[in-house]
Parts: structure tokens; C-alpha cells; sequence
């Protein structure tokens, strides 16, 4: 994992997974470090990741107060009963619906939950946090939250998209590409994230996109992008797009037993 400020008091705790024949997604955490500080989701799920080590190095665990669940897939949920040991002053921002998912693996420890809908906000002490539901998303019960001090927009999974490679992905900026390669990589992210937006009324869900131009950040953190730095505009015209895009559709059988034989050609052992 790699840790990298975005502007004085916001830092990116960022993560990435390969997928063949998309690319390299980031998988963002953050931390935002208000008079209470917040931790904003807590990593992958996988062995291999120690994501309260790796928050370490940014905050002292103990000294968390938040961690925003932006929603309980297991890409956003890696650390947390981990952090929630470490960080006993702690609790979870998350709804109703948030906290009924997490109980199909390991239920959330009621007393340290804190419901909070799109719509509502809450004071961390030197700033405001205004909770919304982003124009797209892969679960219901997703919330993500704008720092009224910063003008950051903690965006969950919207505004994602794939990179060409995983430096990219961990380390730096949506700016990086071309304004037409990162239309192209989130219009792609869109249709595998949130494939019911070709099902939907389209002006209904464009409707859902003016609290972001109302809002108007300066900077953008999504889950799945590198930071987005004054590129609010360009990305929120991606996202109206998004119902006129090509669906995605994903390899078949016959596409992976095409791909085991190329891994066995190649001198890689077949799967067992």
C-alpha cells in the first residue's frame, strides 16, 4: 500500500487489484485528519494486507474517533473489527441497511455504530461532513460525504475508474491521463459497477447528479480513482453519459478455459 497527501490534512491510503482485460482499480481508503479524526473505509480483505499498519504510519490508531463506512463490500471493509480493537474510542458511520449487510459475516458491535443518512450531517469537531448518496453506486447502502473545510467529495465507488497500471493506480492522479483516456476508463467503470444504469429512467438518475454540481468540489476522492484534483466538471459530464454507454459484458466459459490454456502454454500450472 501506498500513503500520499491530498492537500493539508487529507491523506490517500491506496491499494489496487489487477483485473485481466480492465486493468489495474485502485482501492482507496483515507484519512481525514479533523479535530476527530476519520478514517474513510478500511482496505481489502485479503491476508496479505495489514491495514491498520499501514494506517499507522499517518495517525495513531487510538486516536481515531470515525471510520466512515462509505458501504460493507469487502473492498471497503478489510480492516475494520481489526481497527475497531485498535481505536477503542472509535465508532462506524454507516445506515441501517450498512449494518444489517456487515451481519451476514461478523455483526458490528451495536454500540459502536452510528447511523447517519444521505441528507444528515455531522460536526468532527472543526468542520462539517454533509452524508449524500453519489449518482452511481453498487450497493444500497452507500453514503458518501462532503468536507465543507477542505471541499473535498468522498465519492465511495463513483467517479472510479481502471488504470493502465497498478504505479498509476497507487500513486498517481486522475490527471494524469488525458481528459478523453479517463472518459473512457470511468464510462468503462460505470457499466461493471453499477450495470442498472442502463435499466433506469435516464433523466430520473441525471437529476441525481446537481447535488454534485451544487456542491462543486475542488477535489474529488472516489474508492476507485486516484485523486481527482479540479476536475469536478469534466467527470460529472462523464457521469451523465453513463446510461448511453456500451453494457458491459463480462468473459464467458468458453473465454476462461481459452485463458487457462494460454496460462498452461505459457508454462503457468493449471488450476486445481
Amino acid at each position: 500500500m501506498d500513503t500520499h497527501k491530498v492537500g493539508s490534512d487529507t491523506t490517500v491510503l491506496a491499494d489496487s487489484l489487477e483485473a485481466p482485460g480492465i486493468g489495474h482499480i485502485p482501492v482507496n481508503a483515507y484519512v481525514l485528519t479533523a479535530t476527530e479524526p476519520v478514517v474513510v473505509d478500511t482496505g481489502l480483505s485479503l491476508s496479505d494486507r495489514d491495514f491498520v499498519e499501514t494506517l499507522g504510519s499517518v495517525v495513531d490508531p487510538a486516536d481515531v474517533r470515525w471510520i466512515w463506512l462509505t458501504h460493507p463490500d469487502r473492498d471497503h471493509t478489510g480492516g475494520i473489527f481489526d481497527l475497531l480493537d485498535a481505536a477503542p474510542r472509535a465508532k462506524v458511520v454507516t445506515t441501517f441497511a450498512g449494518a444489517g449487510i456487515m451481519t451476514c459475516e461478523r455483526p458490528l458491535p451495536m454500540d459502536r455504530v452510528y447511523f447517519l443518512n444521505p441528507g444528515q450531517s455531522m460536526d468532527v469537531g472543526d468542520r462539517i461532513l454533509d452524508a449524500f448518496r453519489p449518482p452511481l453506486f453498487d450497493n444500497a447502502a452507500t453514503v458518501g460525504f462532503y468536507d465543507e473545510k477542505t471541499r473535498i467529495c468522498f465519492s465511495s465507488d463513483c467517479f472510479g475508474g481502471p488504470m493502465p497500471t497498478a504505479e498509476l493506480a497507487e500513486s498517481g492522479h486522475a490527471n494524469d491521463l488525458k481528459p478523453e483516456e479517463l472518459r473512457r476508463t470511468q464510462l468503462l467503470w460505470a457499466t461493471v459497477d453499477s450495470p442498472w444504469i442502463h435499466i433506469v429512467d435516464a433523466a430520473k438518475y441525471r437529476a441525481t447528479i446537481q447535488p454534485l454540481r451544487d456542491m462543486n468540489p475542488e477535489i474529488v476522492l472516489s474508492t476507485h480513482l486516484p485523486p481527482a484534483v479540479r476536475m469536478t466538471d469534466l467527470m460529472v459530464e462523464t457521469i451523465t453519459m453513463a446510461p448511453d454507454a456500451d453494457p458491459f459484458v463480462g468473459p464467458d466459459q468458453a473465454a476462461l478455459e481459452q485463458m487457462l490454456a494460454s496460462f498452461e502454454r505459457g508454462g503457468m500450472p493449471a488450476p486445481m
